[in-house]
């Protein structure tokens, strides 16, 4: 499927609000509402909307910690990075996981209620010996910017 500027913009205003009613939709992308509504069906198929959640204002319910971690593997065979993942997946802490290039191979974030709590997984994580070579922690101070929602009809800017 070839996406237009119209889907590109239904992605976009989905991505900021995916509560807006279809007859607010189709009036921000400048469309009749049983067209609008039949491209977000067909981008729900094809794959480009996976699903729509609601953001939860996390400091409301209580004291977190959030840390970035810098880890690098001993190891650089695939089988090293697939043990590495099939153990780091099924840490509910770890919130994103990112194969970067650069000085260290893998960039986590975690949530956490303490450090205590962060402290305890990464020793976990080690202790199990999925390839962990070396670990740096970043704790988080204070996030002034946070965006839900990507830059997309900049970053794909596409003709009618």
């Amino acid at each position: 499927m070839k996406l237009d500027r119209i889907d590109i913009k239904i992605l976009s205003e989905l991505q900021k609000n995916g509560r807006i009613t279809n007859v607010e939709l189709a009036d921000l992308v400048n469309l009749s509402p049983s067209p609008c509504l039949m491209r977000v069906k067909k981008l729900q198929s094809e794959g480009y909307i996976t699903g729509y959640s609601a953001q939860i204002n996390v400091a409301k319910l209580g004291q977190t910690l959030t840390v970035f971690t810098e880890v690098t593997l001993k190891n650089h065979r695939q089988i090293d990075f697939a043990r590495f993942l099939a153990a780091v997946e099924k840490v509910d802490s770890v919130i994103e996981c990112h194969l970067v290039s650069g000085g260290y191979d893998y960039l986590l974030k975690f949530v956490t209620a303490s450090v205590v709590e962060y402290q305890t997984i990464m020793e976990r994580l080690i202790d199990m010996e999925i390839g962990i070579d070396k670990y740096f922690s970043f704790v988080v101070l204070k996030s002034p910017i946070i965006k839900a929602h990507m830059p997309l009809t900049s970053l794909f800017s596409v003709d009618s």
